[in-house]
């Protein structure tokens, strides 16, 4: 069996932990193992991950099945339980589900047959490192972090990195030097004809005359300075989904066309800026302080008149059913009921695979574009 450095163990592998599998497997020194205990695994392994992994990277022959091939090659393993995966790992990285309890027991049986030196990454959306090390032995929580992916993770490049407050330094150098140098996908696909493309080839093609070794940086992990449930980009972005559900409830604007909206403006802006260099740029030779000074009073009205819609667990909606006032549930729900009418009205039940592979397509030669400025 060739040595590798890392040996990666994927713990949890739905859609997300798929992607990271085929993340880690643009590595040429690292092996993964994935475990998951659900009966349709494999049958699901064999249909997804095939369409995540990058041949130029990955080393697969088209000619062959992909899956066989990084068995054959000591790539990729199946274990069949969870101490077989935990136990040779370098790196346990968790998907499993998002609540607090969970992620606790895993951490919990997984410290009992892991190395004492194995790093522990969470992809988790929102639950605080320190809250999943609650319940763990002593010295787990100190090498234990959040590493959250933005979705897909084979071809977006955040990282939040999120160290608890006891968290070791070396720990969080370790996982940030990791996606620095981890190789990003593909930047073209087979077929693709728009100047993005001819963008990405031509770098591709760059990067090919060098040091084979050598590669631009494709993954940004960004550390949070401090724990927040829902770190950083889990927040602005959900922030947008409340504002954006209020307006389509209130029946300021249809689900359809706010999409417009943020696509034919927004969007576009942010992929080249992000929010603070955009509004620096707009507040013209003051920049952001003279855009906060010239647009108090307009921001402020708006700022005074978000709106505020509730979600609700679905405990507080069984209480809010048989324990509260059936015509507060409604009101409260209401936006709810429109946004998902709205929404499966322009776009269908759910999204194709035809969709799905258009929309990577975007976000690939976006991510190009940015990388050729």
């Amino acid at each position: 069996m060739p040595e590798y450095t890392h040996h990666v163990a994927i713990l949890g592998a739905g859609t997300i932990g798929l992607s990271m599998v085929a993340l880690h497997l643009r590595r040429p020194d690292t092996r993964v193992t994935i475990y998951d205990p659900r009966p349709d695994f494999d049958s699901q392994l064999h249909s997804q991950l095939p369409a995540f992994l990058d041949p130029t990277t990955t080393g697969v022959d088209s000619s062959e099945d992909p899956i066989t091939h990084l068995i054959s090659t000591s790539r990729l393993a199946i274990a069949p339980t969870l101490a077989a995966a935990v136990e040779k790992a370098t790196i346990i990285q968790e998907q499993s589900p998002e609540k607090t309890d969970s992620k606790q027991a895993l951490w919990t049986e997984v410290v009992q047959y892991a190395d004492a030196n194995a790093h522990l990454w969470s992809s988790s959306s929102g639950i605080l490192p320190s809250a999943q090390a609650e319940k763990c032995p002593s010295g787990v929580a100190e090498r234990l972090l959040v590493a959250h992916p933005f979705n897909p993770p084979h071809i977006m490049p955040l990282v939040e990195i999120v160290p608890s407050p006891v968290t070791r330094s070396e720990r969080v150098d370790f996982v940030k030097t990791y996606f620095e140098t981890t190789p990003g996908p593909s930047r073209t696909l087979p077929g693709s004809t728009s100047a993005a493309a001819a963008v990405s080839s031509e770098l591709e093609r760059e990067e090919m005359k060098g040091d084979p070794g050598q590669f631009v940086q494709h993954y940004r992990p960004v550390i949070l300075r401090k724990e927040i449930p829902g770190f950083v980009g889990n927040r602005l972005a959900f922030a947008l989904l409340r504002e954006a559900s209020y307006l389509v409830g209130e029946g300021v604007v249809s689900a359809r066309d706010l999409d417009s909206i943020v696509t034919a403006s927004l969007g576009p802006r942010w992929a080249g800026s992000g929010i603070f260099e955009s509004y620096h740029a707009g507040g013209g030779e003051g920049g952001i302080g003279a855009f906060l000074q010239k647009l108090a009073p307009t921001v402020q009205d708006v700022w005074g008149q978000l709106g505020q819609v509730d979600i609700l667990t679905e405990a507080e909606r069984q209480r809010a059913g048989f324990d509260g006032d059936v015509l507060e549930k409604e009101e409260k729900l209401k936006w709810r009921a429109e946004v998902v009418r709205q929404t499966e009205e322009a776009y269908g039940p759910s999204t194709t695979a035809e969709t799905r592979a258009k929309k990577e397509a975007i976000l690939r030669n976006v991510l190009a574009l940015q990388k050729e400025c």
